[in-house]
């Protein structure tokens, strides 16, 4: 009999590839563990970052604001003392909260007690990427005294969160595990898979966007691949100690991403781009209420993540948060969810783009620096792709005259998206005519409505 306030983990990737999981369509076995979790619970066949930088996405998580809602709209912005968090909902209902891993909404290391976003267990650092190694795992307890756990990375933060959940059985908590894997180790620009990986998945698979592309999939994909097999298995861990903790139909399970990777594809580093690559993410949950709950087309933004949770709890979800609780969907209770998801992008540029079912429109602002300015007055379009003939965004198709109105009805509607989100009113120039195709139309049912 599942509980009114079940328990919720949280197990959350840094920059995995959608196209890396086994129920997505990768062929390579490597998410056995995720692949059964979602066929038993509920996958969103269409998750998104609502930023494709890790700072940003994960104060979107933790508030269900947009980062330019919280300013939290590029790395080493920490989150404002005023916001409320995931963590502090839950804990006025009584939960117990805890953190283990990469936290990265903080300006100093250790994190201090008041950037915590009202976790009151803390296990974590700010930049794991820069306190630990994939053998050398280093992270601050609640005293901010450093705690360097044994194992590679993945493991050894997967025994803490193990420890965590028999500890606090019995009592509705709330624990969000935040891997960095696979994200880059930054001070040699390597994917250090643990040793039995590192050299098993070298050739093995390659997307066609890498394949056309190049970037640094050569040296890199290996060794990240390596990374996902072993976060698998981690979570396949996680799940067999609530198991084993008789606690499986108590508790709600979330695995998910802050954004993907584009291996230097789409500009000189690994996301902060509007592609499918950068923003697609994996996502689902089981337990509760999210029992077999199917693959869910819709489409759907880590902003859905906070007012999800709360509603799973059973915790109102407060008017002001941006995103919208997936459980009414998932239960069938509702039919009007939104056609199109809203991208924010910083750092390298001011950008925006809006993904709908089969299309994708991007817009910046030129000449403005994306580490400086949070949004503009200004954009140009930039991109324009058609999902269906072509999923892998090899083809810009701005500034075809072919697609101009349905540019026009794109820009309507990414405006209406910015207005939502509070941000301020911005004008988007057309992209410059471009050299025309000559076999390239809209028949009037493909454009998407006004």
């Amino acid at each position: 009999m599942a509980s009114s306030s079940p328990n919720i983990v949280v197990f959350f990737t840094d920059q995995q590839r959608w196209d890396t999981v086994g129920t997505y369509g990768n062929p390579l076995g490597l998410t056995p563990n995720l692949d059964r979790f979602a066929g038993r619970g509920t996958l969103f066949e269409h998750a998104f970052t609502c930023q494709p930088v890790c700072g940003p996405a994960r104060s979107a998580v933790q508030t269900g604001l947009y980062p330019t809602t919280t300013g939290c709209f590029r790395n080493g912005v920490p989150l404002p003392a005023s916001a409320t968090t995931l963590a502090d909902h839950l804990r006025a209902a009584g939960y117990r909260t805890g953190y283990i891993g990469k936290w990265h909404l903080a300006g100093k290391e250790p994190v201090p007690a008041e950037q915590r976003g009202g976790y009151e267990y803390w296990l974590a650092a700010n930049a794991l990427e820069f306190t630990s190694d994939a053998y050398r795992t280093v992270v601050y307890n609640r005293a901010s005294e450093a705690v360097h756990l044994p194992g590679y990375r993945v493991d050894a933060l997967t025994d803490a969160a193990i420890r965590y959940i028999a500890d606090n059985a019995g009592h509705p908590f709330l624990l969000f595990l935040s891997f960095l894997e696979p994200h880059h180790q930054n001070h040699r620009d390597d994917y250090p898979a643990p040793d039995v990986y590192r050299d098993a998945y070298h050739g093995r698979w390659l997307p066609p966007d890498l394949a056309s592309l190049g970037g640094s999939a050569a040296q890199h994909l290996g060794g990240y691949l390596g990374m996902v097999k072993r976060l698998d298995e981690a979570f396949g861990r996680i799940l067999d100690a609530l198991e084993s903790l008789r606690m499986t139909d108590d508790t709600v399970v979330l695995y998910t991403c802050d954004h993907g990777n584009h291996f230097k594809t789409r500009n000189d580093e690994y996301k902060r781009s509007c592609h499918e690559s950068s923003i697609r993410i994996p996502m689902a949950l089981g337990g509760g209420p999210f029992r077999s709950g199917g693959r869910r087309p819709e489409l759907v933004s880590l902003i859905d993540v906070a007012p999800t949770l709360l509603d799973a709890a059973g915790v109102g979800v407060p008017e002001g948060m941006q995103g919208r609780s997936l459980l009414p969907m998932v239960q069938r209770s509702l039919t009007d969810w939104p056609n199109e998801v809203l991208i924010q992008i910083s750092e390298s540029q001011v950008g925006r783009a809006i993904r709908t079912s089969r299309w994708k429109y991007s817009v910046s602002a030129p000449g403005l620096n994306g580490y400086q300015v949070m949004s503009a007055d200004e954009y140009v379009e930039e991109f324009l792709y058609d999902l269906q003939a072509d999923p892998y965004e090899l083809t810009n198709l701005a500034g075809l005259s072919s697609h101009a109105e349905l540019s026009l009805r794109l820009r309507r509607r990414l405006l209406t998206k910015m207005r939502e989100a509070g941000e301020p009113e911005a004008v988007i120039h057309p992209h410059q005519p471009a050299r025309e195709g000559g076999q390239r139309r809209i028949w009037p049912e493909e454009m998407p409505l006004e």
